[in-house]
């Protein structure tokens, strides 16, 4: 990039002559900084899954980077999470507001389109910056289970696995090797796992991981208690040690 991107990324609104936003493209480099997030469909339901890392005294119970936009969606955030925590609770008045209006739950996409299009409108207005932050939106509406992903630039894409955060490019590639259509949840945790333990510096314990699931018989998003996360832990293990043999 040339000297202080020439000037063209001191402001929101002006494009570079070459087409690029560089607010943009910075806020962007935030999300890729974050701890990493998955999002893992599965034929039993969709899974979101976070590395955080917690400090020694830090109370571990309390999942930051996991939220709850209503009873059948949930987000996994990667990037700079307070940016996350305003995107969530907008996605949850839509959600709800979605519910008074037409008695019925909101689509997965409907909701990722709407944070796609609250990030957009911090792309191109002077005096606002645009969300440091990237999420998965994962859940389990009418038409099944459906998984989101939506970045600073206010695009939203549907995958069936996917990973933001440091060592995304390195999970991704894993992913694409070793995701199958018609996975168990077990399964999916367990290739949560196996990627998690990829690039994390943390290779003992599962204290450093968190796990949601959102089941499509219940349509409800539940946390991922300490010994389940330890059995999918176990069943990587055993799938590496498989590989190796």
């Amino acid at each position: 990039m040339l000297p202080a991107a020439a000037g063209y990324d001191r402001a929101i609104t002006v494009f570079s002559p070459d087409g690029r936003l560089y607010q943009v493209e910075y806020a962007i480099e935030t999300v890729r900084r974050g701890t990493l997030a998955i999002g893992i469909k599965s034929k039993e339901g969709v899974l979101l899954a976070v590395e955080e890392k917690a400090r020694k005294l830090q109370i571990s119970d309390v999942t930051q980077k996991i939220f709850q936009v209503d009873d059948h969606i949930g987000v996994a955030a990667a990037g700079y999470i307070p940016d996350a925590r305003t995107q969530v609770d907008h996605a949850r008045f839509f959600a709800q507001s979605n519910r008074l209006i037409y008695d019925e739950p909101v689509d997965v996409e409907g909701v990722a389109k709407n944070i796609a299009d609250m990030a957009q409108q911090f792309t191109q207005y002077a005096g606002v910056r645009p969300f440091g932050v990237a999420l998965i939106l994962a859940g389990v509406d009418k038409s099944g289970a459906a998984l989101y992903l939506t970045d600073p630039s206010g695009t939203y894409i549907g995958y069936d696995a996917v990973a933001i955060g440091a060592g995304s490019d390195q999970v991704t590639e894993f992913l694409e090797k070793s995701y199958k259509d018609n996975m168990s949840m077990e399964e999916g945790g367990a290739l949560a796992m196996e990627s998690i333990s990829l690039v994390s510096e943390e290779k003992t314990g599962t204290r450093h991981v968190k796990m949601a699931i959102i089941a499509n018989d219940s349509k409800t998003m539940r946390k991922v208690e300490e010994e389940e996360i330890e059995k999918y832990a176990a069943m990587a293990k055993g799938k590496l040690a498989n590989k190796g043999a």
